[in-house]
């Protein structure tokens, strides 16, 4: 029963949280409103998560959890059939998801902590070298291709799309077209 009630306050925190950060945004999603919205008294914020950063980096794993799931999705049910569409694919996802959790965006782009950097180098990472080995295995770039282009059209795909949910709650388009445009052309110098 305490296991239980304790799972279901966290759970509310962080749903809180994702509440406070999709509508208010990052400054906001302090762990004194994150508490209030939760009906939780702020002492006892502190029985479940230390400070706010750990609030963040849990609501966030969750989120990379999940956009790798659906990158995976669809990585293994290809519909590309060009390496400018995978480009596509992979961007759609990101935007798709972006979009329909705004709480991700801000703990993404706004929270700028060491924490939460690292877990979005890592996704990157890590979502990079599945999408070289998946380029790969279709033929969409030559076997020689490095690594480290990928590397980078993750890095430059990042920051253009922190600019573009600068721009626009929902995305600059505009941005987000010349995010497409940018790293489509960059990776199809690789290609014999």
């Amino acid at each position: 029963m305490v296991q239980r009630r304790g799972k279901e306050r966290r759970r509310a925190i962080l749903d809180a949280a994702a509440a406070l950060l999709g509508e208010q945004g990052y400054e906001a999603a302090t762990l004194k409103a994150i508490g209030e919205r939760a009906g939780i008294p702020t002492a006892s914020m502190y029985h479940y998560f230390p400070d706010r950063h750990q609030v963040d980096a849990e609501l966030l794993r969750q989120h990379v959890s999940e956009l790798d799931a659906l990158i995976g999705a669809a990585l293994d049910n290809p519909r590309a059939r060009t390496l400018p569409e995978a480009v596509d694919v992979m961007i759609d996802l990101h935007l798709d998801y972006f979009r329909r959790h705004p709480s991700c965006t801000e703990l993404w782009f706004a929270g700028r902590h060491e924490t939460l950097d690292e877990l979005v180098r890592a996704f990157d990472e890590a979502q990079a070298e599945r999408l070289w080995r998946y380029l790969v295995e279709r033929g969409f770039v030559p076997a020689d291709t490095p690594l480290l282009p990928l590397l980078l059209a993750f890095e430059v795909g990042s920051r253009l799309f922190d600019i573009a949910f600068r721009r626009s709650p929902a995305g600059d388009e505009a941005t987000i077209a010349e995010a497409r445009r940018l790293v489509t052309a960059y990776l199809e110098t690789y290609v014999s």
